[in-house]
């Protein structure tokens, strides 16, 4: 049997199992055109007729798939079924989406890789050299309620309502940290008379506090500190001493 595409008018020889397949539908494998070869038989007669190849090949071989704005088709469409999705290109995007990811796991580590280092000690020096190279640093973990007032004493120098305020902190955590504010009160009758937030360049001696700072205060180290308090404003007659925010217990004036 002989069937003749109606658009570009190629004839070709074709077995009935060929336009039994799909319900007769055919692509032609000259042009790509879709069309129903049952419909488009043509008896053979004396007409010599030019026959390529079977235009069921042109399913299968991309090759002669129309170009792109082809004719394909009585309605320019082409049935669902001959409709081949072309490769997705996941290449690019699996890339893309790496990429996202590792840049979402280097913005979280890098949110708290304080806390990485509270947590592992160890991947300090890792990590600060790591920021070296990005520009950034490692503050030291802040853990105020591991450090400990070990002692405290405050008393009047020479009476004239200038205290010395002498304590002993101690860091109880496996790591160095940084060193903490001091919350001093004064006290009279118990009662709070005024209050003060040390910051650690008020209680560390000057001279070494910007090293003192930038190191803190190593794993299970100690460090004393020494303040002098000017109280001729107010009378007192007791203090209240903590780490902030820590609760502070009350001291009676020395």
């Amino acid at each position: 049997m002989i069937t003749r595409c109606p658009t570009c008018g190629t004839a070709f020889q074709v077995q009935r199992e060929q336009l039994a397949a799909h319900f007769g539908t055919v692509r032609c494998g000259k042009c790509g055109g879709v069309f129903n070869g049952v419909a488009a038989l043509v008896e053979e007669g004396s007409e010599r007729l030019a026959l390529d190849p079977s235009p069921q090949l042109g399913l299968f071989d991309p090759s002669r798939r129309p170009a792109q704005g082809a004719s394909t088709g009585i309605d320019g469409q082409l049935p669902e079924f001959l409709v081949r999705e072309e490769p997705a290109r996941l290449g690019w995007l699996w890339l893309l989406l790496c990429l996202a990811a590792l840049a979402a796991l280097g913005a979280q580590a890098y949110r708290v890789r304080t806390e990485v280092t509270a947590a592992l000690p160890a991947l300090r020096p890792a990590l600060e050299a790591i920021c070296r190279l990005a520009g950034c640093a490692v503050p030291l973990p802040r853990r105020p309620e591991l450090i400990q007032i070990v002692s405290s004493d405050m008393h009047d120098d020479a009476g004239r309502q200038v205290f010395v305020l002498n304590a002993l902190l101690k860091n109880r955590g496996p790591f160095p940290q940084q060193y903490p504010e001091i919350e001093l009160t004064l006290t009279e009758g118990g009662k709070p008379v005024t209050r003060r937030v040390l910051a650690p360049s008020e209680y560390l001696d000057p001279r070494v506090a910007p090293k003192l700072i930038a190191s803190g205060i190593e794993a299970g180290g100690e460090e004393s500190l020494r303040v002098h308090v000017d109280a001729r404003a107010v009378r007192a007659t007791g203090y209240e001493l903590c780490v902030y925010p820590q609760d502070c217990l009350k001291q009676p004036k020395k």
